[in-house]
């Protein structure tokens, strides 16, 4: 049940979005969209921007499904972009809003997710410092999402695929390299 109500508000605030930006969109509006009560939403979210946060996650979570290795990250990366542009009025709504870090933060926890799974997959076999896997990954992390916000910044008017392939043949090879400089095995 606790779900289904959290998906029930998420799906009120995504709606009220459409008509109202967020800052101007308060849990009265939500709870009366979504026929519960005040005490319900703060059961389950403080304010609005952890229900925010929460449906990044969930959304995160959904975009990433099993593709967290080297030869799906493209994939995964794909369809992190569909899950913005799915979420367009959403993601646009809440990033020129005051809660941008918001979009940010969501943008930075699944491309890590993403990136540490390839280099802890190409990592294998090697003796890395975990705090370099992080390193790395962080790294690309930074790119990628810089990427990403730059395109929802110009209105996602460019094809994700176009991206990707772009990034693909930027960093072809680049993680194994890198591990290969961090490797405390080497002779």
């Amino acid at each position: 049940m606790s779900q289904t109500t959290k998906r029930a508000l998420e799906a009120s605030l995504k709606t009220l979005l459409l008509q109202k930006p967020l800052d101007k969109i308060t849990i009265a509006d939500i709870t009366e969209d979504c026929g519960i009560s005040r005490m319900t939403f703060y059961y389950h979210f403080k304010d609005i921007y952890d229900l925010v946060e929460w449906s990044c996650a969930e959304d995160a979570a959904k975009a990433l499904a099993g593709k967290k290795t080297y030869a799906t990250w493209q994939q995964g990366f794909l369809q992190i972009f569909e899950a913005v542009v799915e979420n367009k009025p959403f993601i646009m709504n809440v990033y020129h809003s005051v809660s941008r870090e918001q979009v940010e933060l969501y943008l930075h926890k699944v491309t890590y997710d993403l990136l540490i799974g390839v280099v802890e997959e190409k990592a294998a076999g090697m003796t890395v410092r975990e705090e370099d896997k992080k390193f790395i990954a962080d790294f690309y992390k930074w790119a990628f999402v810089g990427i990403m916000l730059d395109w929802i910044k110009g209105g996602m008017r460019e094809d994700p695929q176009k991206i990707i392939d772009r990034l693909a043949m930027l960093i072809h090879g680049d993680v194994t390299r890198a591990l290969g400089n961090y490797r405390t095995d080497k002779n």
